[in-house]
């Protein structure tokens, strides 16, 4: 079972990398641990086709940020509580992760939190397609993770690819997600882990 203390000390013994904005639109996500069922597990949200970007996807919680919000922690706890009902004073934050850039010109600044365990959502069906819940042991599994090599803008990247049943994570989610699992220690670090030949 994992430790929010640990969780956040485990991530503050990491300097989080930071990128300049400039131009790009701010935004942030929260990646949400808790417990259902006893088992640690880890949201995720299908968006609506409709929404205007990465519409279908698989992601966390989370989106631009507002000129009323104090600041990017405030854009990620605001967009939870809009997307799946969860109030900003329930949630626990235990820290940061690195800054990212997403390929629709994003500035994306991914978040950790907790929540009380059996959390009763409210899901907006306006962003909100699907709620997923994947349990971490499963997501830790290294026969479901994959890299690719993408080419954007005339340059190679390394694509996550997490496959757990039906659902496919990738990209700037499966990103934040190996980060994550990373730095809590439950998977091995390096460009080389399930990456395939």
């Amino acid at each position: 079972m994992l430790d929010p203390q640990q969780v956040r000390q485990d991530l503050t013994q990491h300097a989080c990398r930071r990128i300049e904005r400039g131009v790009l639109k701010p935004a942030a996500v929260l990646l949400l641990v808790y417990l259902k069922d006893g088992v640690d597990t880890i949201l995720f949200t299908r968006r609506t086709e409709h929404l205007p970007h990465h519409a279908g996807e698989i992601a966390f919680p989370g989106g631009r940020s507002h000129p009323e919000d104090t600041d990017r922690c405030a854009t990620a706890l605001r967009e939870t509580e809009e997307e799946m009902g969860v109030k900003v004073e329930d949630v626990t934050v235990l820290g940061r992760l690195d800054d990212f850039i997403s390929v629709y010109g994003f500035h994306v600044v991914p978040f950790v939190g907790t929540i009380p365990a059996e959390y009763p959502f409210i899901v907006n069906p306006h962003e909100i397609a699907e709620v997923i819940e994947i349990p971490v042991a499963r997501l830790c599994d290294p026969r479901i993770y994959r890299t690719e090599s993408w080419e954007h803008l005339g340059r190679l990247y390394p694509v996550c690819f997490f496959n757990v049943d039906a659902y496919e994570i990738w990209g700037l989610t499966g990103a934040i997600l190996r980060q994550f699992l990373q730095r809590t220690g439950l998977l091995p670090s390096g460009e080389i882990y399930g990456a395939r030949p």
